[in-house]
């Protein structure tokens, strides 16, 4: 069996100290160009145009927010924006604002064209939510100085810049800050395999692993359509090929996610066990989110956003205003016969 074809670790770290991303090997897989982001078509089609027009106007885009869930490419889109521009980014997030300083100290920093990033918007303080209205619609800083009648208001101009949001829950951003983003809300939707399969190529080009096309492809399957989750399998793929000196083929890769208790759906321990507690304790339901959360010992609110939603995306639950119930591909997937009550309460 040949040894895997890995970068020298003295060359991969000469390499990754050249290109600045020593520190952050997920930075160093982020694609740096429109050509090279793989999937979201119509968001991209929609943002070159945005671009375009704005460089033809020699004026910043319009304010842009990304939706979606966790790992879907929102905070990559947003430097891609900037890149584009040619102009630099400066990140935050929405509870790294906790005053109204916060936010002015940040923005009478911005140059003419600079892209404001926000991740996690819908956590920002409603009293700087306030704030921030003006500043996005007018490019101008209301601050007030002082309390009571000697209280007055400074009006502070602002350089033209692109503020960009992103948000895993849109519900919970208020409408008229949603209304502001004239540029666009965008969703991000899940990947097909097929775009995954690609991510998954690109990034192994660049650790500098040699990766089978079966082996590619298993990774995608288990990816949980999310690119995020595709390149961290990747890289724990990697590992266990490199220690156990075999390449990464199919083979590898297969016992890295046994080893990690990921199965060919993409599931998790704690996903199986969630239906495992839905079937056997319950008798496939239904049965409350709640009750299932004591029956494991885990938080609701973890089921709820992390688990629940792909099992809902595969077919292996259905929510109903009783509880959850497991449908017939959970028992075949688990390999429980289906009982016919199992059909029944899914009329």
């Amino acid at each position: 069996m040949s040894s895997p074809q890995l970068n020298n670790p003295e060359e991969l770290k000469n390499d990754l100290e050249k290109s600045g991303d020593f520190s952050f090997l997920d930075q160093t897989l982020r694609p740096n160009k429109f050509d090279e982001y793989i999937g979201q078509e119509t968001i991209k089609q929609n943002l070159k145009i945005l671009l375009q027009a704005a460089k033809e106007r020699s004026h910043p885009p319009e304010h842009v927010l990304f939706y979606g869930p966790p790992g879907l490419g929102k905070t990559t889109l947003a430097h891609l924006i900037a890149n584009e521009m040619g102009c630099q980014v400066k990140s935050t997030s929405g509870p790294a604002i906790e005053k109204v300083g916060d936010l002015a100290s940040i923005l009478t920093n911005l140059s003419p064209g600079d892209v404001l990033f926000i991740d996690e918007i819908h956590r920002l303080n409603k009293m700087i939510e306030e704030v921030l209205y003006p500043a996005m619609e007018s490019g101008v800083l209301d601050i007030i100085i002082g309390k009571g009648p000697s209280a007055r208001t400074i009006q502070l101009d602002l350089p033209p810049f692109t503020m960009i949001a992103a948000t895993t829950r849109v519900a919970l951003i208020s409408s008229p800050l949603r209304s502001r983003f004239s540029g666009g809300t965008f969703r991000l939707e899940f990947y097909t395999e097929d775009e995954i399969e690609k991510i998954v190529k690109r990034s192994a080009n660049i650790l500098g692993i040699t990766l089978s096309d079966d082996a590619a492809r298993e990774i995608a399957r288990c990816s949980r359509a999310t690119p995020r989750t595709a390149n961290y399998l990747l890289k724990r793929a990697r590992d266990f090929a490199q220690v156990h000196k075999g390449d990464l083929s199919s083979k590898y890769v297969a016992d890295a996610l046994a080893l990690l208790e990921i199965d060919e759906l993409g599931l998790t321990a704690l996903d199986r066990k969630i239906l495992e507690v839905i079937i056997e304790k319950f008798k496939g339901g239904p049965v409350g989110l709640s009750t299932i959360a004591a029956a494991l010992s885990e938080e609701m609110a973890t089921l709820e956003e992390v688990n629940e939603p792909y099992l809902l995306q595969l077919g292996l639950i259905e929510r109903t205003p009783r509880g959850r119930l497991a449908t017939p591909r959970a028992y075949e997937h688990l390999g429980f016969d289906a009982p016919e009550e199992a059909q029944r309460k899914l009329l």
